[in-house]
């Protein structure tokens, strides 16, 4: 349904998007992550038609709509788009809003449409309130159905939990997720919150400076992430330093353990292995300790900072009736399922 194939932006001869490939199928949801400035929505606009690109090409359900040489309107590639600050019209109510660009509809038509839609997005008694009447959750409701009013091939949202408060966001997410679901939709969205992204998505692209470091589920994101990059941007990661006793096992100040994904080490290679909080478990029968010198309430986890004897530091999140003091110190071990290194 969505096919970006080697897709270039710049800027005064600068490029923003350099060299993205990826595809979505018909009713995959994508999400674009990564930090601010990395050009996920300038990647985004040009899907839309807002944004020309320099090389590559943007097909959707098989018809090119931009490349270096041609660009097809926002308006006639039937793409339905979520803003961030919605971009609703105060001075139309909520029917009005999501009947807006159903112009060539007749009255009846709109009026079924709108219905549907309101009932699909859980608001079907507000159709007559104005926007200055909703809560920002609702807002978000109205602005997803507007986009899907005209029936668009692709769904995009930039950012579009940004404005809420953030205990609304993951809920949010995945009531749109079952949403777009259910409608069979194609859609990708923007964000800068992995939480996000992995309660709406099925696929998730991590960007930086430009360029599509990894493209893969949120599962192997997390667990086989492509570079250090997407290994400390994606989790609370911290990467310990190792040495390979051979090609297989690490040495760590944490223990020795078993490797399997990478055939390039041999003895004797300094490595670094990502742990996350999650690998180290709370024990106090273990040999290790650590110092506690941060603690973060979790509600039913705390998330320690912990000091190694060697002045490393990791992150443990615990089950939070193991309430230790910052300077006390706790016995710790690595719980890896398995390791995930770097040649150092």
């Amino acid at each position: 349904m969505l096919n970006i194939q080697k897709v270039s932006i710049a800027y005064a001869k600068h490029n923003v998007v350099n060299n993205i490939c990826f595809s979505l199928d018909q009713g995959q949801i994508g999400c674009l992550v990564g930090p601010s400035g990395c050009g996920k929505t300038t990647l985004l606009r040009a899907i839309a038609g807002f944004e020309p690109i320099t090389a590559g090409s943007i097909s959707l359900a098989g018809q090119a709509v931009s490349a270096a040489d041609m660009l097809l309107a926002p308006e006639q590639r039937q793409v339905g788009m979520v803003f961030q600050d919605f971009a609703l019209f105060p001075h139309l109510n909520v029917a009005d809003n999501i009947s807006f660009g159903l112009r060539h509809s007749t009255k009846a038509n709109k009026a079924a449409k709108v219905k549907q839609l309101l009932q699909l997005v859980g608001l079907p008694d507000l159709a007559q309130r104005y926007i200055y009447q909703l809560s920002g959750g609702q807002q978000q409701r109205v602005a997803l159905a507007r986009a899907l009013a005209p029936e668009p091939k692709v769904l995009l949202l930039d950012e579009p939990f940004s404005s809420l408060d953030a205990e609304l966001r993951e809920g949010l997410a995945r009531e749109i997720r079952h949403i777009l679901q259910q409608l069979n939709i194609t859609a990708v969205m923007v964000t800068h919150d992995q939480n996000e992204a992995f309660a709406m998505a099925d696929i998730v692209g991590v960007m930086q400076q430009g360029q599509l470091q990894q493209w893969a589920t949120p599962y192997e994101l997390y667990h086989k992430p492509a570079n250090r990059f997407v290994a400390d941007f994606i989790g609370r990661g911290v990467l310990l330093p190792g040495t390979m006793l051979d090609a297989q096992q690490v040495q760590t100040n944490l223990g020795r353990f078993v490797q399997r994904y990478s055939s390039a080490l041999q003895a004797g290679d300094k490595v670094e292995i990502l742990i996350r909080p999650d690998d180290i478990v709370h024990d106090d029968t273990s040999n290790v300790t650590a110092l506690v010198v941060e603690k973060a309430f979790r509600g039913s986890h705390i998330l320690y900072r912990l000091t190694l004897d060697s002045g490393e530091q990791v992150q443990c999140l615990a089950l939070s009736h193991h309430n230790h003091a910052i300077g006390e110190h706790i016995g710790i071990r690595l719980d890896l399922d398995h390791v995930v290194l770097f040649p150092k």
